[in-house]
């Protein structure tokens, strides 16, 4: 199979995560059990992931965010009354965010730290 002209094709049509998707599939031959309908799967989810990182990405650098916030980051141990198991169940669910509802932070917090928490959420 001529694998060069089918990865020229697909950086032609910007589909580059299922160009690297598709790479990746090459040099695993376990993959080869998996059905046509499954490895185009594992493609498609490739390229929609592909996507979404890029999307953030640029979302992320169009922002210019002085501080880069993340949930890891939070110190629980300062006796600020956060709930980490409240924290890491917004974290890990945002369906939250999909349905355009609003989490208000409460207490003393910085302008700087506040923007940073609300648009890397």
């Amino acid at each position: 199979m001529l694998n060069q002209p089918t990865l020229e094709k697909l950086h032609a049509l910007r589909l580059v995560g299922m160009a690297e998707a598709f790479r990746a599939q090459a040099e695993q031959p376990d993959l080869t059990q998996l059905s046509f309908e499954e490895r185009f799967a594992l493609l498609v989810d490739q390229q929609w992931t592909w996507k979404q990182n890029r999307a953030l990405a640029r979302r992320l650098a169009h922002a210019r965010l002085r501080h880069r916030a993340s949930v890891e980051d939070i110190d629980f141990r300062s006796p600020r009354g956060l709930d980490r198991a409240l924290v890491r169940a917004l974290a890990q669910d945002s369906s939250w965010v999909r349905q355009h509802q609003n989490l208000f932070l409460i207490g003393p917090t910085d302008p700087a730290t506040l923007c940073c928490t609300s648009l890397n959420f």
